[in-house]
């Protein structure tokens, strides 16, 4: 049996308390409202018929879905501690990076960043982010897309994401 690695994924400080918050929300008050509508659904009778009781069923298991994301991303998360200047693409860092003829600038760091971010966010477990991380400026990488082709990309500049 392999052991599994667990992903730790970057968050500033604000992703946390956001992504926290609606964890709670979703854990409490929003179990306690989903089951109520399920009982309120369920009293109506007949279970095969009952489009609000599936539909509340559905509602619940993509809300436990999420439960799950939420905990295990909050549970592996590195926090808003900004990364060294020492040049090395690695979470939390601000890339900006040559492919195709142009200039593409991203946010290194969990999806779940994106609205505290002004700007693209690539996830470092990405195939992008996976390709360039540990590299520094100058440095040439290249990664699979998904339609099968080869991208290359140049690492053109990185420094420390500013919040």
């Amino acid at each position: 049996m392999s052991e599994q690695t667990i992903a730790t994924s970057y968050l500033t400080q604000e992703s946390y308390d956001r992504l926290k918050g609606e964890l709670e929300e979703l854990a409490g008050p929003g179990r306690v409202e989903i089951a109520k509508r399920i009982e309120a659904a369920r009293l109506e009778g007949d279970l095969k018929e009952n489009g609000g009781y599936h539909a509340a069923k559905d509602e619940q298991g993509k809300m436990e879905a999420r439960i799950r994301q939420l905990t295990q991303l909050l549970d592996n998360a590195t926090i808003g501690a900004t990364p060294p200047d020492d040049g090395i693409v690695e979470p939390g860092m601000d890339v900006t990076v040559e492919m195709f003829g142009d200039q593409v600038r991203f946010l290194l760091g969990s999806r779940e960043i994106g609205d505290d971010a002004d700007m693209e966010v690539y996830s470092e477990q990405s195939p992008l982010g996976s390709a360039i991380m540990g590299k520094t400026v100058g440095d040439s990488a290249s990664y699979e897309a998904p339609n099968g082709k080869t991208i290359d990309v140049k690492i053109v500049k990185v420094v420390p994401h500013l919040h």
